[in-house]
């Protein structure tokens, strides 16, 4: 793990993000980068002091962007806006996700366009290196002005106000920074809106969503090669031929991963040998992982561009204009995270069917019903195939796209807003849920392969099958499942079961 990352000279990287926002690493900023924070925030003071209109610096917010404000009154103006934008709603967001958006916005700021002193991003970095994590409730955002209602919550610690975590506590903003040793700031012209208008809470959501979905992608592979060997499944469907000639990346990749996962595999039949076709959620495994796969690829793309954007409002720019734009429109992320959704949902989708198909004596090739040997005496894997069922089905409702919708906020000039973090979150949640089936289809899968022995397991299907016995014994009568889908859903999310297979047949695709 890195022990620190360096901003200002290069890009963040998906990696360094998480090495900061996970697992703690800490912040250093280049001089280079603070030095161009001072000629950002000389630039203001010059026009301050020479008079010259700036949107949000010495005029009022929104539909009060013709207002002007006093040179007496340009702090309070801006301590006035976080104060006023702090209308949170709901549980707070995960420490791991605040300190995403923490450097998220470090992260802009020391691009030196936005016009705030070197003191506040200090703070901000100090913050996260001593570990003062403001609490920020999920909800209020509607993607444009950015993430205002949230960034205000991240702001008021900094000025004394609002909450935090520290040492796994909750204080006051004001008793947190203190037991950090971190100063509290008075905010000055344009650096209340240089922290809250911009789009870091969307996008460090995004991020976890992104990084858990290309965890799923190995994942679905992995397990469902483990469907196929319980079904005693065809593995000329994934036959390279077939796939090169359509052409399509992420169906190539995922047929190569089961080929590989697969080798060896004396459970995997042959076209002819017990039937001539499989259903559709064993044959066309590489058509959906792979389109699904597609989708995440172009996901990846905005949220590594957006993490290194600077989306606030207004501009300044080295020749010492102060332009107004959009960049706060959260559009880009909106729109990629309800792909996201959409995406890991179809994942969970395949995923149930083949759970159905293995506890199904009509559809399973011989197994028996639900899995069990004593049926009627036990219900097996009955009721957890009720349960994928009910999370697939709900990820059908959050599947259904957020940055379709748009509402007037600020008496309509703010007249079209992307609901970014709204799909952000739903995003999450979907992949939370996935996990969650892909968890019990692998409990499915192995029992099926238990329900079969004295035929080897695959090269990679093997690593896969005894991981998830380690910890999770065959059924031989009922007991309480959900401790052992929670095992198995964990071993998926932390990354056990693609770092289980990787070690014996290499990186996935």
């Amino acid at each position: 793990m890195k022990r620190s990352v360096e901003l200002g000279e290069k890009p963040l990287s998906l990696q360094d993000f998480l090495a900061v926002a996970r697992d703690g690493a800490a912040v250093i900023i280049t001089e280079h980068a603070m030095n161009k924070v001072r000629r950002s925030r000389k630039i203001v003071e010059e026009h301050l002091k020479a008079g010259v209109p700036m949107y949000g610096i010495n005029t009022g917010f929104g539909r009060f962007a013709d207002v002007s404000i006093s040179e007496e009154q340009l702090s309070t103006l801006q301590i006035n806006l976080i104060r006023a934008d702090a209308v949170g709603v709901g549980n707070p967001l995960s420490e791991e996700i605040v300190r995403g958006v923490m450097l998220l916005r470090v992260n802009a700021l020391v691009k030196g366009y936005s016009g705030a002193r070197p003191e506040v991003v200090s703070t901000l970095a100090e913050m996260l290196n001593k570990r003062v994590t403001p609490v920020i409730p999920e909800k209020g955002s509607v993607g444009a002005s950015g993430d205002l209602c949230p960034l205000a919550h991240m702001v008021l610690p900094m000025i004394g106000e609002g909450y935090a975590v520290y040492g796994g506590a909750r204080f006051s903003g004001a008793e947190a920074m203190h037991r950090a040793g971190v100063p509290l700031l008075r905010l000055k012209a344009k650096e209340g809106l240089a922290l809250i208008n911009g789009t870091p809470v969307m996008t460090s959501i995004a991020a976890f969503a992104l990084c858990g979905a290309e965890n799923l992608m190995k994942c679905a592979d992995i397990i469902a090669a483990l469907t196929v060997e319980g079904l005693r499944g065809i593995m000329d469907a994934f036959d390279a031929r077939i796939h090169d000639i359509r052409g399509q990346r992420g169906q190539c990749a995922s047929a190569e991963n089961l080929r590989r996962l697969l080798q060896e595999s004396e459970r995997a039949s042959r076209q002819g040998a017990l039937r001539m076709q499989d259903a559709y959620s064993l044959r066309c495994i590489p058509q959906v992982h792979g389109a699904c796969r597609a989708a995440v690829a172009y996901v990846r793309q905005v949220v590594e561009v957006e993490m290194n954007a600077v989306t606030d409002n207004p501009l300044v720019f080295e020749n010492g204009e102060v332009l107004s734009g959009g960049n706060f429109h959260g559009e880009p992320v909106a729109i990629a995270m309800d792909a996201l959704g959409i995406a890991v949902a179809e994942l969970g989708n395949l995923s149930e069917r083949r759970i159905a198909k293995l506890v199904d004596p009509a559809h399973n090739h011989g197994l028996p019903a639900f899995l069990v040997e004593e049926g009627g005496l036990n219900c097996g894997f009955m009721v957890p195939q009720y349960a994928a069922a009910a999370l697939v089905s709900e990820n059908k409702v959050l599947a259904h796209p957020a940055s379709v919708d748009s509402i007037p906020t600020s008496a309509g000039q703010e007249d079209h807003v992307s609901m970014g973090t709204i799909a952000a979150r739903k995003a999450r949640q979907i992949v939370e849920h996935v996990e969650a089936v892909l968890g019990i289809e692998w409990m499915a899968a192995a029992q099926a392969a238990d329900l079969q022995p004295g035929l080897a397991a695959g090269k990679g299907t093997a690593p896969a099958y005894g991981l998830l016995r380690e910890k999770i014994a065959f059924l031989q009568e009922d007991r309480v499942f959900f401790e052992d889908q929670a095992v198995a859903s964990a071993m998926i999310g932390n990354g056990e079961l693609v770092d289980a297979v990787e070690r014996v047949i290499g990186p996935l695709g």
